[in-house]
């Protein structure tokens, strides 16, 4: 049963997507954004946060220079995403884009319109970064949407996701190259980590765009989907994550970090995989091996993992339409 909470999310949901069926696949990623831009509920927010469930939307809303992020825009956006980490009910977040591109990087008027190297230099040793968060790990799953154009600074940004939702006309790279602004938010760090040194040596250095396809080939990416599909599609494996029992989510995808970017050795890796196993931890293990126990789960179903527990709002109207 869709609620009215639920309804009014995905029609909102709706109308920042820009339909498939009016449109073929060679549509190119500036003639995505006019129909987001006409339906635009938030035109004077930087950063749109919408939540439905345990699933928290955050979106940069700034259409006109395509999603480019000034220093205001991206302290915002570190806030928004330190307010999905530290909500109790948001298990997962989802990264996106408003207007038709994801993000075209940092907004080079501004950098163009600091008359002091001091004031450029305040912005760029920002603790967490120049877009966002970028220079520490986020506590929870975060799922990139990319439409239109992700360059620059703004393939940081999808880089600093744990998973990315690539539309197949979109474009990938680090165009920055061309007007000599260095990789500072973290691109040069985790794009090796995530398709090998070569690969992202080819990408940093040239500054190419990269297709969807070759995306998806060498690991850049990690689903491509349909023109107009990217923000559903990235909702739809949020919510295949939230649907599990998180504290286990968290430690294996803490552990995987940790392994890969700050343990000296193998063996450090392990020894932390093991140490950070919690009294917490082990209970919701023994409450999934009793539900395994009861049936719960064989044969490839996961209904049933996690109990939904529904929201008052949603059991009220549940209440109300029994009595019609």
């Amino acid at each position: 049963m869709l609620g009215l909470k639920s309804y009014r999310f995905i029609r909102n949901l709706a109308k920042s997507i820009p339909s498939f069926l009016s449109r073929d696949c060679t549509t190119t990623p500036e003639s995505t954004g006019t129909d987001q831009q006409m339906a635009n509920p938030h035109p004077e927010e930087p950063i749109v946060v919408e939540k439905e469930n345990n699933i928290t939307l955050i979106g940069i809303n700034r259409p006109k220079v395509r999603n480019a992020i000034d220093s205001i825009t991206g302290r915002k956006l570190s806030a928004a995403i330190a307010e999905f980490e530290n909500d109790p009910k948001a298990d997962v977040g989802v990264l996106h884009g408003i207007g038709g591109s994801f993000c075209s990087g940092y907004d080079l008027s501004e950098l163009a319109g600091q008359q002091e190297p001091q004031q450029t230099l305040s912005i760029v040793h920002h603790p967490e970064g120049v877009m966002g968060p970028t220079r520490r790990m986020i506590r929870k799953p975060l799922v990139c949407a990319i439409t239109g154009y992700c360059v620059a600074g703004g393939l940081e940004l999808a880089l600093m996701c744990d998973l990315r939702v690539m539309e197949e006309n979109a474009v990938l790279g680090f165009l920055n190259r061309r007007f000599g602004v260095p990789l500072i938010d973290g691109g040069t760090v985790r794009l090796p980590a995530l398709i090998g040194l070569s690969r992202a040596l080819d990408l940093i250095l040239t500054g190419r765009t990269v297709t969807a396809k070759e995306a998806l080939d060498i690991g850049l990416v990690n689903r491509v989907v349909a023109v107009g599909a990217g923000l559903g599609q990235a909702y739809n494996l949020a919510m295949s994550i939230a649907k599990y029992p998180q504290l286990c989510i968290r430690h294996d995808r803490d552990a995987a970090y940790y392994g890969t970017f700050s343990a000296e050795s193998f063996e450090q890796a392990l020894e932390r995989e093991a140490a950070n196993v919690t009294v917490e931890l082990l209970q919701e293990a023994k409450e999934g091996a009793d539900k395994f126990r009861q049936g719960i789960g064989r044969g490839g179903s996961f209904s049933g993992i996690k109990e939904r527990k529904l929201p008052d709002w949603e059991r009220a109207e549940m209440k109300h339409e029994s009595k019609l």
